[in-house]
Order: structure tokens, then C-alpha cells, then sequence
């Protein structure tokens, strides 16, 4: 694929100073750019690479000025970040769109629809009652139960699990191995001390626009629906359990944890190994930091929490200071126990 920066500079809404007929062929980082390819300056640590950089072009943020000369084009934007997102999005979608057809062997009962520019790879698998919109694309060795619905545009990377009853939206990814459905964790002490397991009647439902890593599974509910609002992304490595609910355009980090039946609110952030307790709620724009643990319901909206049990980020922060001068204050105490001793 070869693109020219103008072109690339109307994808994105911005303009060029430079040389706009440049082929661009490649996507690049700042510090490894090469004749061809393209690259963005966001943070500023970055910056000294765009002198030296033998990128082509640059994208940059439309206030950014340069301090020496700039031998690469330059392409400037509302936010830098954000372009260089859209046109990784534009390239990631033209090379899935050049994947069509069905790859043998692989199967798909009779019962099952699917919609025009489908790509079905090997060994993929698609079960009975199946409704499969326009151009999804199905990588080798995924599964895909029975009864399961799947929007326009939707990509099932390789080994992903999509289980019985699930329902996905537009425009989703699934990432490598992602478990989407299996049964939840639900079991029943009995007398005897054995656990009795409840059976998992429910489904999943992820909604339009919804991302989930490699490795993550979300479990289906008990009864009704385990539900993952439009927009919400799923890093890797993750655990959702039934009957959770993630709002719009949650952010998940790896390796967090939900237990069952908690609700999540809109525009939340959770970092990296938060563990999230069972039934409770977190309201809207929370934002929870990595390794924290979520034990009680969060009402007010547009908290920094962190800590476990986690509490407000100011709170913890002093905290912290007061953690860290504990040996101090043990020596003190210890010197004032000795001087009155002796008295």
C-alpha cells in the first residue's frame, strides 16, 4: 500500500509543510524512521528524533514549533496522537479488507448465515442458527458456537472462543484466544463441605465497537446477559465474570479482574491488576490505579481511587509519605521510650 502525504494529510484533516507528493509506504517510529515511511511526534521526550529522523514525513500537533530545522515533511493536526491512531485504524482495516473468501478445511452448518465479503480461515468453526453480518472476518482456528450473532465489520482473531448465545455488535475485535461466553465461576457450598455447581443459563452481549485482548474471557451469566457497553476496550489477560456490566467507553487494563454481577460505569479507567469485588457499583469517569482493589461502592463520579482497599489518589499519596517515614518514627519513639526509661 502507498499513499502520497497529501492524501494522507486529507485523511486526517491536516496540512503540510513540505513536500506533499512523497510516497509514504510504511508506518514508523520517530526514532527508527526510514525514507518512505511515516511517523508522529506526541510526547515531547520524543522531540530530538525529529531532527534526526529519516522518516519521510511527520504527523505533529497543529501548536507544536519546531526549535532547529526539520529535514521531513511535516503534517500538522488538532492532536498527533490521535491522527497517527486514525491512520494506524485506516491500514489495519484496508489489510483486513484484502482477506475474503473461505479457507479449507473449515466448517459452517447449513443453518448458519453470513453476510457478503466474509473471510472464513482454516480450521475456524461456525455452529448452527449463527448470524454473521457483512465482511466479518474469521481467522483460522476460531470458534464459533451455536446461536451466536455478529455485527458488520467485526474481526474474530485466531483462536478466539465465541460460545453459545453470545451476541456481538459492530465493528468489534477479538483478539487471539479471547473467551467470549464460557460458563461463570457459580458454585454452592453444601453440608458436606463439596460445592455444587449452579448451572450458567445467560449469555453475552458486547455492543458495538467493543475491544477484547488476547487472552481475556468474560463469562456468561447466571440468568440474562453479561454486558459490554459501546466502546469499551478490554486489554489482555483479563477476567469478567457473570452478570458484570461495563459502561461506554470503559478502559480495562491486563490482567484486572471483576467479580460477578459488579456494575461498571461509563468513561471509567482501571489500571493494570485492579481487582474489583462482586455486586458493588463505580460510578461514571472513575478512574482506579494499577493494583488497587475495589471493595465497596463508588458513588460519586470522577474519583481518583487507588490503594487497596482502594481511596482517593490525594488521600493515598499522603499516606504514602507518612508510610515511608514509619522507621524514622519508630527510631524516635524508641530514643523517647529510652530517655524517659532512664529518667
Amino acid at each position: 500500500m502507498e499513499f502520497t502525504v497529501k492524501q494522507i494529510a486529507a485523511l486526517l484533516g491536516g496540512t503540510v509543510d513540505g513536500n506533499d507528493s512523497l510516497k509514504i509506504n510504511q508506518l514508523s517510529k520517530i526514532e527508527e524512521g526510514k525514507e518512505g515511511s511515516i511517523s508522529f511526534l506526541s510526547n515531547l521526550k520524543y522531540e530530538q528524533y525529529l531532527y534526526t529522523t529519516a522518516a519521510s514525513a511527520v504527523i505533529v500537533s497543529k501548536h507544536f514549533q519546531p526549535r532547529q530545522p526539520v529535514k521531513a515533511t511535516l503534517i500538522f493536526v488538532d492532536n498527533s496522537y490521535s491522527a497517527f491512531s486514525t491512520l494506524l485504524e485506516q491500514v489495519n482495516r484496508l489489510r483486513n479488507a484484502e482477506k475474503t473468501g473461505v479457507e479449507q478445511p473449515s466448517f459452517m452448518a447449513d443453518s448458519a448465515q453470513v453476510g457478503d465479503g466474509i473471510y472464513r480461515g482454516a480450521f475456524s468453526y461456525i455452529g448452527e442458527n449463527c448470524r454473521i453480518g457483512n465482511n466479518v472476518k474469521i481467522y483460522p482456528q476460531a470458534y464459533i458456537g451455536k446461536n451466536v450473532t455478529i455485527g458488520d465489520n467485526t474481526v474474530v482473531h485466531p483462536g478466539a472462543k465465541i460460545i453459545d448465545n453470545t451476541v456481538i455488535g459492530q465493528n468489534c475485535v477479538i483478539k487471539p484466544n479471547a473467551v467470549i461466553g464460557s460458563e461463570g465461576f457459580g458454585f454452592a457450598p453444601q453440608p458436606d463441605g463439596t460445592y455444587r455447581p449452579i448451572p450458567q443459563l445467560g449469555n453475552v452481549i458486547l455492543e458495538d465497537n467493543v475491544s477484547i485482548g488476547a487472552n481475556t474471557t468474560i463469562d456468561c451469566a447466571t440468568m440474562g446477559s453479561t454486558v459490554i457497553r459501546q466502546g469499551v476496550k478490554i486489554d489482555n489477560l483479563i477476567q469478567v465474570a457473570h452478570n458484570v456490566e461495563i459502561g461506554r467507553n470503559t478502559v480495562v487494563a491486563a490482567q484486572a479482574g471483576i467479580a460477578g454481577s459488579a456494575k461498571i460505569g461509563e468513561n471509567c479507567q482501571i489500571g493494570g491488576q485492579v481487582g474489583v469485588s462482586g455486586h458493588l457499583m463505580i460510578a461514571n469517569q472513575t478512574k482506579i490505579a494499577a493494583q488497587s482493589g475495589i471493595m465497596k461502592s463508588i458513588h460519586k463520579e470522577g474519583l481518583s481511587l487507588f490503594g487497596a482497599p482502594a481511596v482517593e489518589l490525594k488521600e493515598a499519596l499522603r499516606s504514602q509519605v507518612v508510610y515511608q517515614r514509619l522507621p524514622d518514627l519508630e527510631k524516635r519513639i524508641h530514643a523517647l521510650e529510652n530517655k524517659l526509661t532512664n529518667q
